[in-house]
């Protein structure tokens, strides 16, 4: 393996163009033969005795270069890779330029991790508004409460808006019935919306055991075919239920709630409340100033790096819903979608992710930021406690590269949030 150049290109890439003598290759290529000869079929020799020259005659001199090329390539690569020092984080992108008798030359586009030029990282600021919890906010926080104590109740009078009524009914385009078009014991909510426009409408002010045929055009842009055309449903009304919204009282309270009463009630759902804002407003002031970190420094992700963080972002989702018994290629088919349409989707979170990483370990390095070995295993007590399992187990699992890593990014995200301030944002350059 020879490495004839190296040439620096866009975006944290480098491009190397690697040798492999005609020895090499040769030899890969006879491996690639002997691999293969089994399932050849050659006239007149049994299956696997037939001599590579008399394949390569029938098939060509390069029927078994690309399982050579192949075997040759990954090892050749990461070698090649060592030699130069690259620090390589993402897929490389290989292009065969010459193979031959005289050996394989390839070019590879090499992923390495990129330069990050910091910009301020100390002291930025960001609002951080907790709206006020009101009355009104407490009352829609109950609604939940009030709709699961609501029962429906069976009345004598006419229906209208907001009772639910129990139909049967039947559809006919021109006098024939309609495939989808027939129900029977349906509870529809007047005004919800459910049916098509005018359906409900027309069942305001019917009694339980009034028919009624209701004249109906669908809309244009309905996704049938009934699309555009006017039809006929004979409804028959079999009950009116009117909605019984229970007394808000302290009884209400101890129907729906731990509380005694009403007013205790609510103030835990104010508290609630106050707290989930508080700490959205938090979450919202801590983006805002990653936001600004990454703005404010240089750094050039390669794709190949994305690359890579997109599979164990999938691969955690796949994981995730497996736990659930949904295999990943069933819930895209569920969801009208697939795999190259979900890593597309999840691009900019991964993008973003790999920016906020980069920059935590410049800072880390700007810094001088650690772990202490001490650090370290309190960490893994801790692990070992929160999992009730034996420290020894945790260590095992835990790669102790990787932990430190992590430690170290929350070392230095503490140190951007420590310093951060509650105030106005900064204003967007203009370009």
């Amino acid at each position: 393996m020879n490495v004839t150049s190296v040439e620096k290109k866009e975006k944290s890439t480098v491009e190397l163009t690697i040798q492999i003598d005609a020895e090499e290759f040769e030899a890969a290529v006879q491996k690639a033969y002997l691999k293969n000869r089994g399932s050849i079929a050659v006239p007149g020799f049994r299956k696997g005795k037939a001599p590579r020259k008399i394949i390569e005659g029938m098939y060509g001199s390069a029927v078994f270069y690309e399982d050579a090329i192949n075997a040759v390539y990954p090892g050749a690569y990461e070698q090649a890779v060592k030699e130069q020092g690259l620090d390589d984080v993402g897929y490389p992108k290989m292009e065969v330029v010459e193979v031959g008798k005289n050996g394989l030359t390839f070019k590879a586009l090499v992923s390495v991790r990129p330069e990050v030029k910091l910009g301020a990282y100390k002291g930025l600021t960001a609002p951080r508004e907790v709206a006020e919890v009101t009355d009104a906010d407490v009352d829609q926080e109950m609604k939940p409460y009030i709709d699961r104590a609501t029962r429906l109740v069976s009345v004598e009078r006419e229906a209208q808006e907001g009772d639910t009524v129990v139909i049967d009914f039947e559809g006919f385009d021109n006098g024939t019935p309609f495939e989808g078009g027939k129900g029977e014991d349906y509870d529809l909510k007047l005004g919800s919306g459910t049916f098509v426009p005018g359906f409900e409408e027309q069942l305001t002010g019917l009694k339980a055991g009034d028919e009624k045929d209701l004249d109906i055009t669908f809309p244009e842009d309905y996704h049938a075919e009934l699309a555009g055309k006017a039809v006929v449903f004979h409804v028959k009304v079999k009950a009116v239920r009117e909605a019984q919204v229970p007394e808000l009282d302290d009884e209400f309270a101890k129907d729906v709630s731990e509380f005694g009463t009403l007013a205790d009630f609510r103030q835990s759902l104010a508290q609630n409340l106050s707290e989930r804002r508080a700490q959205q407003a938090q979450t919202d002031f801590e983006n805002a100033i990653l936001e600004q970190l990454v703005q404010n420094m240089e750094c050039e992700v390669p794709d190949g790096m994305i690359e890579v963080r997109l599979d164990r972002l999938v691969e955690d989702y796949a994981r995730r819903l497996q736990s659930q018994g949904i295999s990943i290629d069933d819930y895209m088919q569920m969801m009208g979608g697939n795999l190259n349409m979900l890593r597309s989707s999840a691009r900019p979170s991964a993008l973003r992710q790999l920016q906020v990483e980069l920059a935590f370990d410049a800072i880390a390095q700007a810094e001088g930021l650690e772990i202490t070995q001490e650090e370290f295993d309190a960490e893994i007590k801790q692990l070992a406690e929160q999992y009730n399992m034996p420290e020894e187990q945790v260590r095992s699992f835990l790669p102790e590269e990787d932990l430190k890593h992590d430690l170290l990014m929350q070392k230095a995200s503490k140190l951007v949030m420590d310093t951060a301030q509650v105030g106005p944002a900064p204003e967007q350059a203009e370009n």
